[in-house]
């Protein structure tokens, strides 16, 4: 297990048309992920459908609709390697329609890349995705500012793009001056995997090892015990194994544990007997483990997927209502105060009514700009308050970020996504 390379989740962000595609296909390619084979025959399909110089999306864009249509709808999920790390790379959409697909996307990113055409520079969709990577808690992010070879390589260029999207990062809690900028022409190969003769005046790194320069976030081992249970399984001779993620925390073998809300809202203790994961016994399981454990004290209709193990001394959040700041994605006309669409938090789904809207927010910036709005629409980002229609674990973003973040969807959309900042705990009467 020593050479194991540690694992990354990145993903890519930006305005439709900007080369996020492109760029993926080509990092691909040029490190050796996909072969000349496989570009060979997506060189032809990409002539065939009339979109030259398309192959290198292709890589991504596995669907027929998408190769017609030259957009990215789905996430597609890509793993490659460097030399340091394990990569599994989430394309997302840039285009209105999939903003969904984006958050799903980022939520789980541990780094982006936001790709920016110098011919093109700032756009709605890259404020929006800059927004949402924040909101969503992406702390490291990479800067590719593409399509130098439609601007002849000009520095000045790229200069002026670069203090464009310095302004945006700044404007929302990035700190410019500890990004990476870099020029890429993703088509041409420009500085993606191999240096590009073209920029002489550029002397910082290629995309591939501004990527080895990432760090791996810290396993947040310290916070509270978090485990989203995600199945709860039977088994004859063993008992009931809830299964799940370790979010936060560490469990061992011996642990008190409370499950919460549980068969009757107010949580179901019991002791931890035995810990597996991939059919190997733990003696302790760390954030990122994917772990199945049977306990003692918790029967088979106890604990059911939504529930949030933790532990005794420590146990999970019930919110009563809870505050938060949203994005407003998708919604088919506007939101009003009463609205009860579902709530996915962790791997809870449960319906919330909104009760208040608190203010509106300049999506870009964060200032208030409008108290107690009476709707919320597209593009909105807002303060708001929300009571759950029945038992729900939720944190706030201050104590456990992991647990604090949450999608809205309606009908088969995702109408806006945020994070908990405050809430109202209900007592737990633990037995």
């Amino acid at each position: 297990m020593a050479d194991k390379k540690e694992h990354l989740n990145l993903v890519f962000i930006g305005h439709i048309d900007h080369g996020k595609s492109t760029t993926v296909g080509r990092l691909l390619y040029d490190s050796g992920a996909i072969d000349e084979q496989k570009l060979k025959k997506l060189r032809e399909e990409a002539e065939r459908v009339g979109k030259v110089g398309f192959e290198f999306a292709f890589v991504m864009d596995g669907l027929k609709e998408e190769r017609e249509r030259g957009i990215t709808i789905d996430l597609a999920h890509k793993k490659f390697e460097t030399d340091k790390y394990y990569f599994t790379i989430i394309d997302a959409p840039g285009h209105r329609d999939f903003v969904k697909n984006m958050i799903t996307g980022a939520a789980q990113a541990d780094a982006a890349v936001l790709v920016v055409a110098a011919d093109d520079g700032v756009n709605s969709q890259t404020k929006e995705h800059v927004f949402l990577s924040r909101t969503l808690g992406i702390g490291q992010i990479i800067i590719a500012i593409n399509k130098m070879d439609k601007v002849n390589y000009d520095e000045n260029k790229f200069k002026a793009v670069k203090e464009e999207v310095s302004k945006l990062l700044k404007s929302i809690g990035y700190k410019p001056e500890e990004i990476k900028f870099i020029p890429l022409a993703s088509l041409k190969g420009d500085n993606v995997v191999k240096k590009s003769e073209n920029m002489p005046w550029y002397n910082g790194p290629t995309l591939l090892e501004a990527l080895n320069d990432l760090k791996v976030p810290d396993k947040p081992i310290d916070l509270p015990l978090r485990i989203p249970i995600q199945d709860v399984f039977n088994i004859t001779g063993i008992g009931v194994v809830p299964v799940g993620r370790v979010e936060t925390g560490k469990l061992k073998v011996g642990d008190k544990v409370v499950a919460v809300p549980g068969r009757e809202g107010r949580g179901v203790v019991g002791e931890v007997k035995s810990i597996e994961m991939h059919h190997e016994a733990l003696k302790e399981a760390v954030p990122g483990d994917n772990i199945g454990f049977n306990v003692r004290g918790f029967g088979s209709k106890d604990v059911a997927r939504g529930d949030v193990v933790g532990h005794l001394d420590n146990p999970p959040t019930l919110a009563e209502e809870f505050t938060a700041q949203i994005v407003v994605l998708n919604h088919p006309s506007a939101m009003t105060v009463g609205y009860t669409p579902v709530f996915h938090v962790h791997t809870a789904q449960v319906t919330c009514t909104f009760t208040e809207f608190v203010k509106k927010l300049n999506p870009a910036t964060g200032e208030v700009l409008e108290e107690n709005p009476t709707t919320l629409k597209n593009g909105d980002a807002a303060i708001v308050k929300i009571t759950p229609r029945r038992p729900l674990v939720i944190e706030r973003q201050k104590d456990i970020p992991h647990m604090s973040r949450f999608a809205v969807r309606d009908s088969g959309v995702t109408v806006a996504a945020g994070m908990c900042i405050d809430l109202k705990a209900k007592p737990l009467n633990l037995k």
